[in-house]
């Protein structure tokens, strides 16, 4: 019998929460589980280090992050500390791409940046170089589900494999 990885979901909140659940949903990895709009509101009005403490929370006893990719999550502030946080705890990162999930009102967006692209290490290399991102193949949102639905276990292992 395998377990669940314990992973840390980082994403874009407003846009992409819809297709969040639905990732989240899919339950071959245990995630966390994302603030309710209330609390979060309530979390981001208190500053910085608020949301930095309830992140840092969050990514407790996780091995792996798993950014899901928006067409606006590249370069945002939270999710570029999310991910520089994870790398430098140690813990595997990897992304995939969640555009072509369909949202609320049931419409998919354009695919958005690597967000790896815009961190890069001391030595100059980016971190896209490392770490891997998937866009999952599909004609609709549902086979699009059923492909991360399929694979997302065994990115979340290589992920942690690679930082060995």
């Amino acid at each position: 019998m395998t377990t669940k990885r314990q992973v840390f979901y980082s994403f874009h909140y407003k846009p992409d929460s819809w297709r969040v659940s639905q990732v989240r949903n899919i339950g071959v990895v245990e995630g966390n589980k994302p603030a309710p709009d209330n609390d979060w509101e309530t979390i981001t009005s208190a500053g910085d280090d608020a949301i930095k403490k309830w992140i840092n929370e969050q990514m407790k006893y996780r091995s792996c992050t798993i950014v899901l990719i928006g067409n606006k999550t590249a370069n945002r502030k939270w999710i570029n500390y999310e991910i520089i946080k994870s790398w430098n705890a140690g813990m595997g990162v990897a992304g995939i791409y969640i555009h072509g999930l369909k949202n609320s009102q049931g419409y998919i967006t354009e695919k958005g940046a690597n967000p790896f692209d815009s961190i890069t290490f001391k030595n100059g290399k980016k971190m896209s170089e490392v770490v891997k991102c998937y866009n999952p193949t599909g004609n609709n949102s549902k086979e699009r589900y059923d492909w991360i639905s399929k694979y997302i276990s065994a990115i979340a292992d290589e992920a942690v494999e690679i930082r060995k």
